[in-house]
């Protein structure tokens, strides 16, 4: 089954607090899932799929850190065999003002609310890019 989304633009939630694109903090000596996803998506923009970066977020926040590739396979299938939840969810559309662009191959690309890329997609200006909302963090 293909998680993946292409050539779609996920826009920040309506009730985000923020009015520009914030770099998410790390909170301690831990990494958090935002600043994790936004580091693993800005260091290689247009390489990871959904299902990368999901799977890579969960598998950096596990004990221990190294694996051997076999295991790290056997966990990736054991990963998607539950439903897991989208980048919709994330929090770098949620909270950080950062929209997720997916090219036609699924591959991601951080896309700053307050750039005109952002606004031109956003607006529906761009053919066969779909547009879709992060989801919200409150219900209405």
């Amino acid at each position: 089954m293909d998680l993946n989304y292409y050539r779609t633009l996920i826009v920040v939630a309506e009730d985000c607090p923020v009015s520009a694109s914030v770099v998410p903090p790390e909170r301690g000596d831990k990494p958090t899932v935002a600043s994790l996803q936004h580091r693993m998506i800005a260091e290689a923009p247009g390489t990871l799929t959904q299902e990368d970066v999901l799977f890579h977020t969960w598998l950096r926040r596990q004990e221990p850190a190294e694996r051997s590739a076999n295991e790290v396979a056997r966990l990736r299938d054991a990963f998607f065999s539950k439903p897991q939840a989208c980048l919709r969810a994330s929090p770098l559309p949620k909270k950080f003002g950062w929209g997720l662009l997916f090219d036609a191959e699924g591959r991601i690309s951080l896309c700053p609310m307050e750039s005109d890329a952002y606004r031109r997609i956003a607006a529906g200006d761009e053919d066969g890019v779909t547009v879709l909302k992060a989801m919200r963090s409150r219900r209405a």
